[in-house]
């Protein structure tokens, strides 16, 4: 199931659409991986068969969507959220490194946001890892602001802090 939601292209060549074929879904954990290995100085990517279950776990909740940014044939970047009580809560946002500054990362969070409005949701919400320097400046740009919560991640073991954009 590949489906336009009617999101403004980047450029004539980067497509966004929401996606749960199982292609799709294993390809936003190999850009999961490759991201964050790159981000966190890994000599090798994980697998994305060992990806494949954080996303599986937020996928299963209610109302979920994968947002997948695609140029030609190739998944580049994709936004994996779900709706709140009064928010929309972004749980993955990757781009694959090849596409890093390209404005991927920019496009998707222009499509979550326009889920939160069509869902008439006040604001995106996020946590991000503490010292991910180059995905604050990505959220700082895109109107995020630090609401000064931060939680140990259980999951990675990481410090994480939580942002937000009024919509």
């Amino acid at each position: 199931m590949w489906q336009d939601v009617g999101v403004m292209e980047l450029n004539d060549e980067l497509q966004l659409a929401v996606s749960l074929e199982p292609h799709a879904v294993r390809s936003a954990a190999l850009i999961w991986a490759r991201a964050t290995a790159l981000r966190d100085g890994l000599p090798e990517p994980a697998t994305g068969e060992e990806k494949m279950p954080g996303i599986q776990r937020r996928l299963s909740l209610e109302g979920s969507r994968l947002l997948l940014a695609r140029q030609a044939d190739t998944y580049v970047g994709f936004t994996l959220f779900a709706p709140q009580a009064e928010n929309l809560e972004i749980f993955y946002l990757a781009v694959g490194p090849d596409s890093w500054g390209s404005g991927v990362a920019s496009a998707l969070l222009v499509g979550a946001e326009e889920h939160a409005r069509s869902l008439g949701r006040a604001a995106l919400e996020l946590w991000v890892i503490n010292d991910n320097d180059r995905a604050l400046g990505v959220y700082e740009r895109a109107g995020f602001a630090d609401t000064k919560q931060v939680k140990l991640d259980e999951f990675s073991d990481q410090i994480e802090r939580r942002l937000l954009k009024q919509i």
